[in-house]
Formats: structure tokens, C-alpha cells, sequence
């Protein structure tokens, strides 16, 4: 018996289905194409979740086992506290929701670049980082094949062509939470207990989601959550590239949180810590994705403590960054934390401190490592893992810890 149906048997023993609310709000309907992800100017009013159109999705980030695909603008919070409109998919799965309605995961996508192009909803299957997204779809099907709703935000700045605040927790956040009151809002048997799902980038902003989704979105129940080599440490994988003498694969990742700083706190002055030439290129790392930064291109082969002024300004930078680090996070529920020891993007012994973090705090944490396992490589690996652990959340079962014997990637 999967999630889904072990719900459903429980909900049907309890009084069955009544009280729900009919399914299928009306929603005005978003227009065909990349049109879709131009919002009306101004845009309309609304409360943080409204949505502001919506329409049937068929793009890669559809999964094939969900009853419908929905594809979703809605308003959420920019940095400064300000509306923006955010895309996202909605995945509404087979069959009839248990009482409450369908239990909730939310995703939240790792580091796929900068440009609006990027999002993870308007990939192709020839797309720049398609084989990103077909992982994340193979993984995010398995949840809603278990009877999940599967929420994901694409963030402010990607799909819609704004600003995108990089690395910075609590914005992120937002558009996640905001994006269940948006699905919400088009499906109202999607229910109000949820967990959170993320992997890289976006297990940084997972960790920040359950830290302040209890606060931020009270009227939703979060579960527990669960992130697979989450983003932390900014200021040591700076220290690692300014002092390397050779093209390191950090740099560009290293500059999207740089420059996603700098467009919000001015005190954070880009001429004061790069070099002239460096600044020069900052415009190609909106030109295209995350592999064409990595691949193609100035930074594809910069030496990278030459991007570097010698005696960089970074006091600013460092203070922003120490507000987004997750293991300073108080999370008041179950976590699962999940590392391949074969990572090259997310450093395995930096989720070692960040793991010990966050024991530190009190929290209930599981860590798990996977053996030669890639950053990518860890979501097929630790499916298992991660949609178990959310099964045990939404039953209710006591979750453990090994806070008292955490495993170090070091010794894989």
C-alpha cells in the first residue's frame, strides 16, 4: 500500500471524503508560450500565493504519473518586501484525495543559472540542462505515483525574467511556501500538511523553508523535510577559489552568490573584491546555464584567483553570507540530510560541519552519506531514503537520529 492509499484507507475509516472542497477553482488562463512568463504590468493585487494565471502543462517537468500538470504564475516576495511574480509547476496525482486532502511536497531545484530561460519549467528535452531536469522529474514522479501533490517553485528570476536572489535563503523560501497556497488556490484538494524536498542550491533554501515555514505560512503544517547536498559554507569555497591557481568549477557558483549580494546590499561593492576583467564578464553568466558557464566561454577557463583583487573588500559579503548559511537555521522538525561522497559541486565534508551544525542546534537530524556517489547521482541514489523518511513524517512516526554518531564523508 503506498502513501496515497494508506491515507485514503485511514480517511475512509475516520468519515470518508466529505468536507473537501470541490476541485478545480477557476483561475484566469495564462497565455500559450514563453508568453506565459510575462506578467501583466502592474501586476494585479493579491495576497502573497495569489495566483495570477495558470494553465495545462505538458513541458519535461510534467510527471508522467500525475493526473494533471499545471503550470503556475503567482505572486510571492522579492528581497525588499515587494510583490513579484514566480513560475512553477503543480503535480495533482490519480484517483481521490484522502480526508484533508492530497499531503504536500514541495520541491526546491538545485543551481541551474541565472537567466529566466534557465527554469526548470521551460526546459526542453533539448534544452541546456535538460539531464538535470529529467533527473529531478524521475524523482519528483516516484512522489506523486505515491499519492504526493508535487509543488516546485522556480524562484524568483527564473522563468520570469527578473532579478534572481541567488543563494539567499529566506527569499527562496518564500516562493516555495508561496507556491503551496498557490496550488492551493487552483486545486483545493491539495491539503495543508506538507513536507519539504530539495537538493543543492535548493537544499539550502529546503533547510530555510523548514525553518521559517511554521512562521512564514502558519496556516500550512510542515512534517519534515530533506536535503540532498545542500548548498553551505560560502565563505570556504570563497577562501578555495581566490587562493587557487588554476580554472576550478567553483568560480561561477562563487559569482552568481556574489553578485546576487551585491544587488541588495550596496554596501557590497563588486570593484572592490573583482578585477576589471573579471566584471567584464559578469554579463556572460546570464547568457546561457549553468553547464555553458561551466563549459563554454571567459569562465569556463578563468584561473580563478586571477578574477580576484588582491586585497579584497569582503567584510559586507561575509556578513550576508553568515545570514545564509543553514546550519545557523533553527528547524523544529524532522530532518533528513542526505551526501554523495563523490560530490565535486556541494564539498561532502562541508555537509560533515553543516550536519554537526545543525546537531548543535537541537534539531532532529538524520545524516546520510552514499558511497562515490555524484552531486547529482545522490537524488536517484537516496530516493528510497527520502521519500521513505517523508512517508514515516506524514504517518506520524517517531523520527531518529544519529546526532550521537554522525558519518563523516571522509570515511567512504
Amino acid at each position: 500500500m503506498n502513501m496515497r492509499q494508506l491515507v485514503v484507507a485511514l480517511a475512509v475509516s475516520v468519515g470518508g471524503l466529505a468536507g473537501l472542497p470541490a476541485a478545480g477553482l477557476a483561475a484566469p488562463v495564462g497565455p500559450d508560450g514563453d508568453a506565459f512568463y510575462v506578467p501583466p504590468a502592474p501586476l494585479p493585487a493579491g495576497a502573497k500565493g495569489s495566483v495570477v494565471w495558470t494553465r495545462p502543462f505538458a513541458g519535461t517537468m510534467a510527471l508522467p504519473s500525475a493526473a494533471r500538470n499545471l503550470l503556475v504564475l503567482y505572486l510571492s516576495e522579492d528581497p525588499s518586501g515587494k510583490p513579484v511574480a514566480v513560475s512553477g509547476t503543480v503535480a495533482v496525482p490519480k484517483g481521490e484525495p484522502p480526508a484533508g486532502g492530497w499531503p504536500v511536497i514541495t520541491w526546491t531545484h538545485g543551481t541551474i543559472g541565472l537567466a529566466a530561460i534557465c527554469a526548470p519549467s521551460r526546459d526542453t528535452a533539448t534544452g541546456p540542462e535538460h539531464a538535470y531536469v529529467a533527473d529531478i522529474q524521475r524523482l519528483l514522479d516516484k512522489a506523486v505515483a505515491a499519492g504526493y501533490a508535487v509543488v516546485a517553485t522556480d524562484y524568483q528570476g527564473l522563468g520570469v525574467d527578473v532579478f534572481q536572489p541567488f543563494f539567499q535563503g529566506v527569499p527562496n523560501a518564500k516562493n516555495v511556501l508561496d507556491m503551496i497556497r498557490a496550488a492551493r488556490e487552483i486545486e483545493p484538494r491539495i491539503g495543508t500538511t506538507y513536507a519539504v524536498m530539495g537538493h543543492s542550491q535548493g537544499g539550502q533554501a529546503d533547510l530555510f523553508t523548514a525553518a521559517i515555514g511554521p512562521t512564514y505560512a502558519p496556516e500550512f503544517r510542515l512534517v519534515g523535510n530533506v536535503a540532498m547536498a545542500p548548498g553551505s559554507n560560502i565563505k570556504g569555497r570563497l577562501d578555495a577559489v581566490i587562493d587557487s591557481a588554476k580554472a576550478e568549477l567553483a568560480v561561477p557558483y562563487v559569482l552568481y552568490v556574489l553578485t546576487s549580494y551585491a544587488h541588495v546590499d550596496p554596501r557590497i561593492d563588486l570593484s572592490r573584491i573583482l578585477t576589471q576583467e573579471a566584471r567584464a564578464h559578469l554579463p556572460d553568466l546570464y547568457k546561457g546555464c549553468m553547464t555553458a558557464a561551466l563549459t563554454q566561454g571567459y569562465w569556463s577557463t578563468a584561473i580563478a584567483r586571477d578574477q580576484f583583487q588582491s586585497n579584497p573588500d569582503l567584510a559586507a559579503f561575509l556578513e550576508m553570507g553568515a545570514r545564509n548559511e543553514p546550519g545557523a537555521l533553527a528547524i523544529s522538525v524532522p530532518t533528513l540530510i542526505l551526501q554523495g561522497t563523490g560530490d565535486q559541486t556541494v564539498r561532502p565534508p562541508d555537509t560533515d560541519i553543516l550536519a554537526r551544525d545543525l546537531c548543535a542546534k537541537g534539531i532532529t537530524l538524520t545524516y546520510k552519506v552514499f558511497p562515490g556517489q555524484s552531486h547529482d547521482g545522490v537524488m536517484e541514489a537516496g530516493a528510497a531514503d527520502a521519500l521513505g523518511f517523508i512517508d514515516d513524517r506524514f504517518a506520524g512516526k517517531p523520527a531518529a537520529s544519529n546526532c550521537g554518531a554522525l558519518p563523516s564523508s571522509t570515511d567512504k
